[in-house]
């Protein structure tokens, strides 16, 4: 008896804003640009690629190119698929433990 198998898809379990959140700031986090530009990828599939593709101001197949494996999208595409997906990126400082505010020198 033959296993037949499928690649596994994370856009299919990104049904929710919480579970899109999670995925996006968990490849954050792993801190590689492929592995956040492939989960914007999947987050757009879940959403719909062709609908992100028109609001970010891309073709459709220019987007699944940037947004794969071996894709390397420019910065600017990333900003514009943000957009799309009405996601926004933030940057911020380590909190101190010991500190509740960050203060400059």
């Amino acid at each position: 008896m033959t296993v037949k198998t499928y690649p596994w898809d994370p856009s299919a379990y990104l049904d929710s804003e919480e579970m899109i959140l999670e995925y996006i700031n968990a490849t954050l986090e792993e801190g590689d640009a492929a592995t956040f530009a492939l989960a914007l990828g999947h987050i757009a599939r879940a959403r719909g690629m062709t609908e992100i593709a028109k609001e970010a101001g891309v073709s459709r197949e220019s987007l699944y190119k940037s947004l794969r494996a071996e894709g390397n999208p420019e910065f600017a595409t990333i900003l514009k698929v943000l957009k799309a997906l009405q996601l926004n990126l933030m940057v911020k400082t380590p909190v101190d433990k010991g500190s509740d505010n960050f203060q400059a020198a």
